[in-house]
């Protein structure tokens, strides 16, 4: 049985539409919650894989999140080891961090609906390659990523030009979230919490636009999770070997 380490930040940003797609392929999860316990010091021993989740923390905090930095020294730990990770909004923006790239805060938060380009470099990408040049994505961040060195740009928006891309052939650093159901949003945005970002917006950014612009594409999102998830579960059968590339050292690592 494969086994999963998924690392959760805070109680409201779980695996979601990935779940279920896990369970049917046999995987066995296992969570390190880190919003409950900060101290852990999680192993990747017997781990078939790494999937890091979202949450409202910027990497750079490590002062105020030590944790961060234990997960940081994690990731770069599994890649070392040439397992497929996934990051998602934060956890992409610590696997960037991983590999050297800067993350900064974005000029203006994305929160809700937003339009999302696939780039060209994705046409033949397992995960993006079958979406269309653009797809409407739910978005909640506020920092974004420069593309690590030696890392395929996939996809981007018109608030944030780095929005998805692959390291080697089974790491993937996503900003948007294409693993919230409209239940995950529903309870999202009752999140005290969010409610506080949201308002400090001053109405750019509204939850009852938010509501009706999930009914209207959350189906369409559900069918673009499956699809790209579903070929990510495919990355953790017959891999060939690699060479071990270098991480943080500042080399560059070959494309893919």
């Amino acid at each position: 049985m494969k086994k999963l380490l998924v690392f959760q930040h805070v109680p409201h940003e779980i695996l979601g539409t990935l779940n279920p797609l896990l369970r049917r392929a046999g995987f066995r999860i296992r969570y390190v919650n880190f919003g409950r316990h900060p101290d852990a010091q999680p192993s990747l021993e017997g781990y078939h894989g790494l999937l890091v989740l979202g949450g409202p923390m910027s990497v750079n905090d490590t002062h105020r999140y030590p944790h961060l930095s234990t997960e940081i020294k994690l990731i770069e730990q599994a890649l070392q080891k040439e397992l497929p990770v996934l990051g998602i909004c934060l956890g992409a923006q610590l696997i960037a961090k991983t590999l050297g790239a800067r993350v900064y805060p974005s000029k203006e938060k994305e929160i809700g609906w937003y339009d999302v380009h696939r780039t060209e470099k994705s046409r033949g990408d397992p995960l993006l390659g079958q979406f269309r040049d653009l797809e409407k994505i739910f978005q909640w961040h506020g920092d974004t990523f420069e593309i690590p060195e030696g890392a395929v740009h996939l996809a981007s928006s018109q608030l944030c030009a780095n929005q998805a891309f692959r390291y080697r052939a089974d790491v993937y650093g996503l900003q948007f979230h294409l693993e919230v159901d409209e239940p995950m949003i529903h309870r999202w945005l009752s999140v005290s919490e969010n409610k506080r970002e949201i308002a400090a917006l001053h109405g750019t950014i509204s939850a009852e636009r938010i509501q009706a612009e999930t009914s209207a594409h959350i189906q369409c999102l559900k069918q673009l999770s499956d699809n790209a998830f579903g070929e990510f579960i495919k990355l953790f059968g017959g891999r060939e070997t690699r060479h071990r590339l270098p991480l943080r050292s500042g080399q560059k690592g070959p494309q893919d």
